[in-house]
């Protein structure tokens, strides 16, 4: 436990001064850290925090955690590691660090717990801000195509997320095809390693910051299941595919058919496809099964996408789902039910119920 002793004994070591009802650091590191955090990608700015505290020359003296009550990477890191952790919100916090880092935590930071940090609050976020402000700037950087994107260091300010002053900041080139999950890898280790390297001259980078600029800030909502939802009329091949590269691995794509929901899998891209009837154009959610290459292709906005698999109750290759699916539409076809072939969406369906259209294409 930690006593007034102690915290004296700290002091005197590390050059502090003590004022009424606070203890004030010195002005350069070691510094004693409060990490708030919760995902895989806050336990990589921990990691390399966690490192820095046991070699020479580390610009930690002493590492805290806190943590949201159930069970998240950054709790079973601190854990192993044996760094102390704290349950949300944290308590007796008076004294005992000279500066915070927030991580993806997810929770807004009251000013009054702000102002116990004598150095404030840092905050370690995976865009150039003020671009893609909010819970989910990687998504959103894979989703608009950005080709550009980056970390940035900032302080934290009460009451709106991701507005304080930039500390540090460093560009990243985002890789072609690349998706969200190997993105947010390659900027939790650019993040983390920009953390230290702020850490190593805190106190100058505290006297030069800058305000966010105006112009340019935009908005990264929380990623939310609705926008797997396919709506073929709408959106082209591109889109389909950035968004495929955005959610793929947590939240699957998904469409309607027969009024049952299909999760889009394996993703291949773009398609170039030939019909036996080249006079006939496909409309948005068209299907078409390309035996030579087992490939689901289906007709958005601008062209064809291909799948390799389905989720419908189990997992289906194309080439299952054709058999046992897909050519009994093709047989209703010709009895004139063309709408049992098509991938609708949900808000779609009812429109498209009533199209007369032939929807399922022969390769």
């Amino acid at each position: 436990m930690w006593t007034r002793g102690r915290a004296a004994g700290a002091a005197l070591r590390r050059g502090c001064t003590r004022l009424p009802g606070r203890l004030v650091s010195s002005a350069g590191p070691p510094w004693r850290l409060l990490f708030f955090g919760s995902d895989h990608f806050a336990v990589e700015s921990l990691k390399h925090l966690a490192s820095s505290r046991s070699s020479n020359g580390g610009v930690v003296e002493s590492l805290e955690v806190v943590t949201l009550s159930r069970d998240v990477p950054v709790k079973r890191f601190a854990q192993q590691h044996h760094i102390p952790v704290h349950s949300w919100p944290p308590h007796n916090v008076d004294g005992r660090f000279d500066v915070g880092v927030v991580v993806s935590f997810g929770c807004l930071l009251h000013e009054r717990l702000i102002n116990k940090f004598p150095h404030g609050i840092l905050n370690v976020h995976p865009s150039l801000l003020p671009r893609w402000r909010g819970p989910a700037p990687i998504f959103h950087t894979i989703m608009h195509g950005d080709t550009v994107t980056g970390v940035t260091i900032i302080q934290i300010r009460p009451h709106r997320f991701d507005v304080g002053p930039i500390l540090n900041q460093e560009l990243y080139q985002v890789p072609e095809n690349c998706t969200a999950d190997e993105l947010g890898a390659a900027l939790a280790t650019k993040g983390a390693h920009l953390l230290i390297d702020t850490f190593m001259t805190l106190s100058e980078r505290i006297a030069h910051k800058r305000e966010q600029r105006q112009t340019g800030a935009t908005f990264a909502p929380k990623v939310h299941p609705s926008m797997s939802w396919m709506v073929w009329e709408e959106q082209t091949c591109d889109q389909v595919d950035r968004l495929y590269r955005a959610s793929g691995s947590r939240m699957p794509l998904r469409t309607t058919w027969m009024g049952r929901t299909i999760q889009l899998l394996d993703f291949v891209g773009k398609c170039h496809i030939s019909l036996l009837d080249e006079k006939r154009k496909p409309v948005p959610g068209s299907v078409s099964y390309q035996k030579e290459s087992s490939t689901l292709a289906v007709c958005c906005k601008d062209g064809w996408v291909g799948f390799k698999a389905v989720l419908l109750k189990k997992r289906l290759t194309a080439s299952d789902f054709y058999n046992g699916f897909l050519h009994q539409a093709l047989q209703k076809r010709a009895r004139h039910q063309p709408a049992a072939a098509l991938f609708v969406s949900p808000a779609a369906g009812a429109r498209q119920r009533g199209n007369s259209t032939n929807h399922v294409l022969p390769g």
